[in-house]
C-alpha cells in the first residue's frame, strides 16, 4: 500500500487517497505501540541469568529488525504522505486554473451579449453592472494570482508531473489578458455611450429651453400703460441675460460634439442637432433684441401719452382761465394780473419745452415704424393745436 504509485488523477481521487493513507497511519501509530511492548518484554529474555530459552542476540537481533521495519514503514508512510501532499497541491492547481479559466468563458459570453444601451438611464443601470463585474473582475484577479505562486512553487519543487504547469499558467495568462481587455474596451464603449447620452439629454434641455423662450419673447403684450410695461421691460430683461448666459452652452456645443467617439459624433442626426440649436439660439436672440425695443417703443408711447395728458390739462386750466378773465378798472387788480401773465409765459416755455420733447419723441416712434404710428401721430396734432389755440387766447 505505502509502495504503490497512484497519486490519484484528479482531486477528488487524491483526497480520497489521503484519506485512506491517513487510516493506514492511524494503523501504523496503533501497530507501533504493539510493536515498542513486544520488543520491551522480548528483551526482558536477553536479560535473564541463568536458564536462557534463547540466545540474548537472536532476541535484540530480532528487536532490532523489527524496529526496524516499523522505522522503514513509517519512512515509506512519511513519503508517501509528501507524494499525496505534493499531487493534491497538483490537482488542486489544476482545479483552481480550470475554474479559473470557465470563468473567464463566462464572462467572456457576458460582455460579448452586452449592449451600450439606448438611453442615458440604461447606460447608467449597465455602467453600474459594469462597475461590479469589475469589483469581480478584481477579486478573481487576486484568487488567480494566488493560484499563479502556486504553480510556481510547484515548479520550483521540480515534482512530478509539473511539465503541463508552465504550459496551462501560459494559456490562462494569455486569456485572462484578452479579457481585462475585451473588459477595457466595453468600458470605453460604455463611457463613449455616456458622453453621447448626456450630451443628447443636454442638448434636448436647451433646445426645450430655448423654444419656451422663443413663446417667452415672441409675445405681443407690451403693457396697457406705463406700470405694465416698465414690469414687462423689467422681466424681458431678466430673460435677455439668461439668452446671453445660454450662448456659452450653444457655443460649446460643437466643442463637445468634437470629444465624442467618432461613431458618435459622425452621426447625421447629431450634426442636424447641432445645427439646429445654433439656428433656434440666433433666432431666440433676435427676437428678444425685437422685444426689448418694442417694449421701449410702448413704454416711450405711454410715457408720450402720459406727457401729452399733462399738457392739455395744463391748457385746460390756462384756457378756462383766460375765457373767465376780464380787463380790471382799477390800478392794483391790473397789476395782479399782469403778474400773473408773465407766470404764465413762463409756464408756457415750461410747457413749449415738453410739447417740442413729444414731438421728438413722436418723430422717432414713426420714423421707426412703430404700430401706433397714425394714432401717436393724432394725439401730436391734437396736442398741438391745442397749445396753439392757447397762445392765440
Amino acid at each position: 500500500l505505502l509502495v504503490s504509485k497512484d497519486l490519484g488523477k484528479h482531486l477528488l481521487e487524491v483526497e480520497d487517497l489521503l484519506q485512506k493513507h491517513g487510516l493506514l497511519e492511524a494503523d501504523i501509530s496503533a501497530q507501533t505501540e504493539r510493536v515498542q511492548a513486544l520488543n520491551a518484554a522480548a528483551l526482558k529474555f536477553s536479560e535473564l541469568e541463568g536458564y536462557q530459552p534463547c540466545d540474548p542476540q537472536i532476541i535484540c537481533n530480532r528487536v532490532n529488525h523489527v524496529q526496524t521495519c516499523l522505522e522503514e514503514l513509517e519512512e515509506l508512510a512519511a513519503k508517501r504522505r509528501k507524494e499525496l501532499e505534493d499531487s493534491r497541491q497538483l490537482w488542486t492547481f489544476f482545479q483552481e486554473m480550470e475554474e479559473a479559466e470557465a470563468w473567464i468563458r463566462e464572462k467572456e459570453k457576458i460582455l460579448a451579449a452586452k449592449s451600450c444601451g439606448r438611453d442615458l438611464s440604461s447606460v447608467v443601470t449597465l455602467t453600474n453592472k459594469h462597475k461590479t463585474m469589475l469589483g469581480e473582475l478584481g477579486n478573481r484577479r487576486a484568487l488567480l494570482h494566488q493560484t499563479m505562486k502556486k504553480g510556481e512553487k510547484i515548479l520550483a519543487k521540480k515534482s512530478f508531473g509539473s511539465v503541463g504547469i508552465q504550459e496551462k499558467m501560459r494559456e490562462v495568462c494569455l486569456r485572462w489578458k484578452k479579457l481585462e481587455e475585451i473588459t477595457g474596451l466595453h468600458q470605453q464603449r460604455l463611457e463613449d455611450a455616456m458622453n453621447f447620452f448626456q450630451f443628447s439629454a443636454e442638448t434636448d434641455d436647451l433646445v426645450a429651453w430655448l423654444q419656451d423662450t422663443y413663446r417667452i419673447v415672441s409675445s405681443d403684450d407690451f403693457g396697457h400703460d406705463d406700470y405694465s410695461s416698465q414690469a414687462l421691460l423689467r422681466k424681458h430683461r431678466a430673460v435677455v441675460d439668461e439668452v446671453e448666459k445660454h450662448r456659452g452652452a450653444v457655443a460649446s456645443l460643437r466643442k463637445q460634439l468634437a470629444l465624442l467617439a467618432p461613431d458618435h459624433r459622425q452621426g447625421v442626426d447629431v450634426q442636424i442637432r447641432v445645427v439646429e440649436v445654433e439656428q433656434l439660439y440666433g433666432e431666440v436672440a433676435e427676437v428678444a433684441v425685437l422685444r426689448t425695443q418694442w417694449l421701449q417703443d410702448a413704454l416711450a408711447v405711454y410715457r408720450m401719452f402720459s406727457e401729452v395728458h399733462a399738457c392739455e390739462v395744463w391748457v385746460d386750466e390756462k384756457e378756462q382761465w383766460l375765457e373767465r378773465m376780464e380787463v380790471p378798472e382799477e390800478l392794483d387788480e391790473v397789476e395782479v394780473v399782469q403778474h400773473r401773465f408773465e407766470s404764465l409765459d413762463q409756464e408756457m416755455n415750461s410747457v413749449m419745452g415738453r410739447i417740442l420733447d413729444v414731438n421728438q419723441v413722436v418723430q422717432q416712434l414713426v420714423d421707426g415704424g412703430h404700430p401706433s404710428s397714425e394714432e401717436v401721430r393724432a394725439c401730436q396734432d391734437h396736442l398741438n393745436s391745442r397749445y396753439g389755440a392757447t397762445v392765440d387766447l
